[in-house]
């Protein structure tokens, strides 16, 4: 192997001031935790991370780096003795390994350590000749190179490689606290909570479940969800808090007029959503919301939706087309389980007429036909909580129990 080492560069973190220490020590340990298992060393100096490979296979823990937000890119890196002989001869040997018919070529060379004796463009001059002397494949091109050389001299050694990958980049997660995601099993919401933590939040999951209105695949297709986005998480392991909804539904489906149906269901579970996000040390809610998608999601549904809760709402969506997210979607490997045809609650029974423009006093005389509150604090004080690893194999849909039936008999076998 060429390579012995992966450069890891940090991209917004160096913009945070006298706070950067407590994000760099955030990103490190971050990076910690996912190498584990690895064949690898972790070295942090005060403007780059270094893993150095040992035997390991670079694949794997390239595998492993694209879970880590807080990365603004990485390159694989061949590192050698800073003399300018060994130098040459380094990078004489890494351009013979990658170039394998005629190219161009351009040499970068920065001086991070400004003791070194020669400049940056006499080493570009002095190792780009050499490199030229040796290697007939190439020819000189500054503007757009094929094969592109970057040679940095640090204090303890030179660095060569010739390729930039973009990582997530972001925040470490958990370094912003924590969020409360509104999941559902569709498309958006888990594409909001992956966004959430590549901005550094940290993220627990609230579902609402209907069965049997709903399946209990559906209640499943959210479990496998979550196991996705597990892999971003902090210590690959989510909270999914399953909320029995099912009496609510009824009661809306009960009393509520068809055209404002969803839009009640929707204040109910932001009542719901608040009262959780405060008893789990959740300092915001997040949801996978974008304007004008569907009838709910109109800025007048929305303000009148969001009027039950003061508490901080999160949309890292809303300006997205929908083509962009289902993207990102494919991208964290979602796309296909939220596709899977099993209804939630908010997709079940959808007027056919639903208001796009709902009034706040409207919404709050339709919601005095029933004891909506005390269905509300009901339905949180049975919340059913589970945690969800990357590697889970939990399928509720074996048990042939209810959703709340299947999380407790589970915490009793524990």
């Amino acid at each position: 192997m060429i390579y012995d080492e992966i450069l890891v560069r940090f991209g917004d973190l160096t913009l945070k001031g006298k706070n950067q220490k407590i994000f760099l020590n955030s990103l490190f340990k971050l990076m910690a935790l996912k190498m584990e298992g690895l064949d690898v060393d972790i070295e942090n100096q005060h403007d780059r991370i270094f893993i150095h490979l040992k035997n390991e296979d670079c694949n794997k823990v390239i595998e492993r780096l694209n879970l880590v937000s807080g990365i603004s890119s990485y390159s694989l890196v061949k590192r050698c003795d800073s003399d300018l002989e060994i130098i040459k001869k380094t990078s004489l040997e890494l351009i013979n390994e990658i170039v394998k018919k005629e190219s161009s070529f351009k040499l970068n060379t920065k001086r991070a350590n400004k003791d070194y004796p020669i400049n940056s463009i006499e080493i570009t001059k002095r190792v780009s000749g050499y490199i030229l002397s040796n290697c007939k494949l190439l020819h000189v091109d500054v503007h757009n190179p094929e094969v592109l050389l970057n040679i940095e001299i640090r204090r303890d050694s030179a660095y060569l490689f010739t390729n930039e990958y973009k990582a997530l980049g972001g925040y470490p997660v958990g370094v912003a606290g924590k969020g409360l995601l509104m999941l559902s099993g569709g498309i958006d919401s888990p594409v909001a909570g992956f966004m959430a933590m590549k901005q550094g939040i940290e993220i627990e999951c609230i579902h609402f479940e209907s069965t049997p209105l709903t399946s209990i695949e559906s209640a499943q297709k959210v479990i496998d969800l979550v196991k996705k986005m597990a892999k971003y998480s902090k210590n690959n392991k989510i909270n999914l808090h399953m909320i029995p909804f099912r009496e609510i539904h009824m009661a809306l489906l009960d009393n509520i007029p068809e055209s404002y149906n969803i839009t009640i269901m929707r204040r109910m579970m932001y009542r719901i959503a608040e009262r959780l996000a405060k008893k789990k040390d959740c300092l915001c809610i997040v949801n996978g919301e974008s304007v004008g998608q569907v009838a709910s999601q109109t800025l007048q549904s929305m303000n009148t939706i969001n009027s039950v809760t003061n508490y901080p709402i999160l949309r890292p969506l809303v300006t997205y087309d929908k083509q962009d997210i289902i993207n990102i979607s494919k991208k964290i490997d979602c796309y296909d389980l939220s596709i899977k045809p099993f209804e939630d609650c908010c997709t079940v029974y959808v007027p056919k007429a639903p208001a796009t423009a709902p009034k706040i006093g409207k919404a709050e005389a339709f919601e005095k036909a029933f004891d909506y509150e005390t269905m509300v604090n009901e339905a949180v004080e049975n919340v059913r909580s589970i945690t969800i690893d990357m590697n889970s194999d939990l399928d509720i849909t074996l048990l042939g129990l209810e959703v709340r039936e299947v999380i407790d008999s589970l915490k009793m076998n524990k």
